[in-house]
């Protein structure tokens, strides 16, 4: 039997990236996947292509996580579809990098709105059913920059130490409930970003970290589904670094 046969995974951010590689890695599990990004176009072609390799079954819905009634929506759907939730991954994130001197305060705000903000809007849509039915798991995908700072990244560094912050205060809210809260900080993680910086940046990056390798999204998916199993039920206001040694 996979491990979350007869299990609900929703993940935010969905269409691309970590969040993607999350929701292919429940799928792979045996879990029934909603997927939401702000695309409906792209979220739908994701969702197809994990239900195509996997043969999970995926709902793909087109919300903003900064928006209350689009989480509530999201959540409706997911219990119209599989009558249930029992993961929450709060991936959705952007990034507005600059120097704070030159940062635009609406480029910071915006990254709070979606990094922060929309976790918790999230997170306080899907506590109502999971603390009725005293169980649940919610992953907060948060970032080494939200433990060590970065210069030019003050917005995202911000809302990704909230984040961790959110993870912690969360867990103590809902622990009574038996609902589980942790975050999952990634370091340097392989994109097609990070693909096309030039040979020398590359090199700079993998310098910085002590196993000489970037990330994966897979790398990243493998803790957030040990976090939302059956082999993590005294784990809840954690969080879990994946960032090859790189903040210790």
């Amino acid at each position: 039997m996979k491990r979350f046969e007869n299990k609900v995974a929703l993940v935010t951010g969905a269409q691309r990236g970590i969040g993607y590689d999350i929701a292919r890695a429940f799928a792979a599990e045996g879990a029934d996947v909603v997927m939401t990004d702000v695309s409906a176009e792209g979220v739908k072609a994701a969702a197809a292509a994990i239900a195509g390799e996997t043969g999970a079954r995926t709902l793909a819905l087109a919300a903003d996580v900064t928006d209350y009634k689009d989480c509530e929506r999201s959540l409706e759907e997911t219990f119209k579809a599989f009558g249930k939730l029992d993961v929450l991954v709060n991936n959705a994130g952007v990034a507005r990098d600059n120097l704070v001197l030159r940062m635009k305060e609406e480029d910071f705000q915006a990254v709070l709105d979606v990094n922060l903000k929309g976790a918790f809007l999230m997170a306080k849509a899907a506590s109502r059913s999971m603390l009725r039915l005293r169980s649940g798991r919610i992953i907060n995908i948060a970032s080494v920059v939200g433990q060590s700072g970065n210069a030019g990244q003050a917005n995202y560094a911000a809302s990704k130490a909230g984040l961790i912050g959110l993870t912690k205060s969360l867990a103590r809210e809902f622990a009574s409930r038996q609902v589980l809260v942790n975050a999952v900080a990634p370091g340097y993680i392989r994109t097609a970003m990070t693909d096309g910086f030039p040979e020398e940046a590359k090199a700079r990056l993998l310098e910085m970290v002590p196993l000489g390798r970037l990330g994966s999204g897979d790398d990243v998916a493998k803790a957030v589904l040990f976090l939302a199993g059956e082999d993590s039920p005294y784990i809840t206001g954690q969080v879990l670094a994946v960032n090859g040694g790189i903040y210790m």
